[in-house]
């Protein structure tokens, strides 16, 4: 499969790939700590492409990574729909705990987004981060 970087690690802007362009989604006032990208031509719960965190050295943005499995899941729901992130390891710094607090902030950052910007009520949670054996 095909993984394209749409957000490098360390960007405070969420990007989302249009056509042949990268477009900023939103402002998120804490930068990611992880590259944060899709899988081309496949088709998630939420209508959009599955999600990829990469985790690793920052991969400069329109990159596309070839892996042939994931090596784990973080279980999410946004905007009241599930919308799990795929997890990438490339190697580097990684501790559950670290990113569990990093997706929780980001919740409730999410969640003020829909409700001030967006005018409405919307469930965003962590449900937890599943790691798998090779």
């Amino acid at each position: 499969m095909n993984i394209v970087i749409e957000t490098p690690k360390y960007s405070f802007f969420k990007y989302h790939k249009l056509g042949s362009h990268f477009h900023i989604e939103f402002f998120s006032p804490v930068p990611a700590i992880f590259n944060y990208g899709f899988v081309e031509d496949s088709l998630a719960e939420d209508g959009m492409e599955r999600d990829v965190v990469v985790i690793g050295p920052r991969i400069t943005q329109g990159t596309v990574i070839k892996r042939d499995q994931f090596d784990g899941i973080l279980r999410f729901v946004d905007d009241s729909v599930a919308d799990d992130k795929h997890i990438i390891y490339l190697g580097g710094f990684f501790f559950k705990p670290v990113y569990l607090l990093y997706f929780h902030i980001y919740v409730v950052f999410k969640f003020s987004y829909y409700l001030l910007i967006k005018k409405k009520f919307a469930v965003c949670k962590v449900v937890g981060i599943e790691i798998f054996d090779k």
